[in-house]
């Protein structure tokens, strides 16, 4: 018997049941689509990354300086000494205060504040949308003047030029003197668009914080990276005299492990959404099981005529890979609509659909189809003529 005719025979009978054709299916359905997504959304979230750190470069350095007491902090003075060794091309300390209170007029929202250098914009590859970004003598003269970000920008003044405006900032007046063009994410995972910048002397006698917390490091060239890294662990520990209260990243290290934990998180979501999978084939040997009982009578009479004992074999194995298939198809629909609208549902989370993975996940439950189908079709297939004719 060909192929042609097997399938014909497999799909006369998904037909004639349809409802429990569709519920043995609906493992498979499940399991495809979660597959599908969930690797779209970990994609997505890869390419999040990839693209927050563009423009970057490689040779960006982050200082996080964690330790208590004085014997493990530097003030402004220490860091920016650092600025003179050979390699490095320009240093930005920071002070962060998150969710602080900003007035201006009657309206009050919580942005972040960060105190810091004119070098901060450059290594950050910002860029001013309107007026200017900090300068030396801001810092020099600790004056009341800030910078904020375009969703500050947004929320207090809309579509209003905000340049010379006063807003209210723990308490103290600060003159804007500039707004930033929409960036996104630095490599701290600040947000400069809901962001207020400040000379950071000016922040530190206005928010009584003494020592650098963070500091950025420009290599002059990607080269130099690790030379300037090894260099700067070698300061802080002479500094400090410990291997503690202190880490330094660079660039790729950031993105490097933000993407393996992204990836780590998305192979752990796929393997929970491949046992749909597996249960999905379950089912279907399950149903395939019930199918042989009930036809038991048929295979007798074919049997009987001259059907040989492939035939019967094929017969089954054909019906149980066209449910998964179908299965398979439905559910790579689906997983292909859910990718596209996902973006929709949740804003924050961009997705990036894979051919590959799709065309990976229908041969899978095609594969499940053929495996947890073998079973019952070779019982079918072992049965004798003369038992399956006097089956009641």
């Amino acid at each position: 018997m060909r192929i042609w005719e097997l399938f014909q025979m497999a799909l006369a009978t998904v037909r004639s049941n349809p409802l429990r054709t569709v519920l043995t299916m609906l493992g498979v359905i499940i399991g495809v689509s979660s597959v599908i997504t969930l690797v779209s959304i970990g994609q997505g979230t890869s390419k999040a990354i990839e693209k927050q750190y563009e423009g970057l470069g490689t040779n960006l350095l982050t200082v996080n300086l964690g330790g208590n007491g004085r014997a493990t902090q530097l003030n402004y003075d220490e860091v920016m000494q650092l600025e003179n060794t050979s390699g490095i091309s320009a240093i930005a300390p920071t002070m962060t205060r998150n969710s602080t209170s900003i007035k201006y007029d009657r309206t009050t929202e919580t942005f972040n504040v960060i105190g810091t250098n004119d070098r901060y914009l450059s290594l950050q590859k910002g860029t001013v949308a309107s007026g200017r970004f900090l300068a030396q003598a801001d810092l020099d003269f600790r004056n009341h003047v800030a910078v904020i970000g375009s969703d500050v920008a947004k929320q207090f003044f809309g579509t209003d030029d905000p340049i010379d405006e006063e807003i209210n900032v723990n308490g103290y007046m600060y003159t804007i003197i500039g707004v930033l063009q929409t960036k996104g994410s630095n490599t701290n995972g600040t947000s400069l668009d809901s962001s207020v910048f400040v000379p950071l002397p000016t922040m530190s006698r206005d928010f009584k914080l003494g020592n650098i917390r963070t500091a950025y490091v420009e290599a002059a060239s990607g080269d130099q990276v690790t030379r300037v890294q090894t260099t700067l662990e070698m300061y802080l520990f002479n500094k400090f005299k410990s291997t503690t209260g202190y880490t330094i990243l660079n660039s790729s290290e950031l993105i490097s492990a933000r993407q393996t934990a992204s990836s780590t998180l998305t192979n752990q979501l796929v393997a929970v959404a491949a046992i749909s999978l597996l249960v999905g084939g379950i089912g279907i040997m399950n149903i395939m099981l019930v199918t042989v009982s009930e036809r038991t009578r048929e295979i007798g009479i074919r049997k009987s005529i001259g059907a040989k004992r492939r035939n019967i074999l094929l017969q089954f194995l054909v019906e149980a890979t066209l449910i998964s298939g179908m299965g398979g198809l439905i559910g790579l629909i689906l997983g292909i609509g859910l990718s596209l609208a996902w973006p929709y549902i949740n804003p924050s989370q961009q997705t990036s659909l894979s051919i590959n993975i799709g065309l990976y996940a229908f041969l899978f439950s095609a594969l499940v189809g053929v495996i947890f189908g073998l079973y019952p079709a070779n019982k079918a297939s072992k049965l004798k003529p003369i038992d399956a004719l006097r089956f009641d």
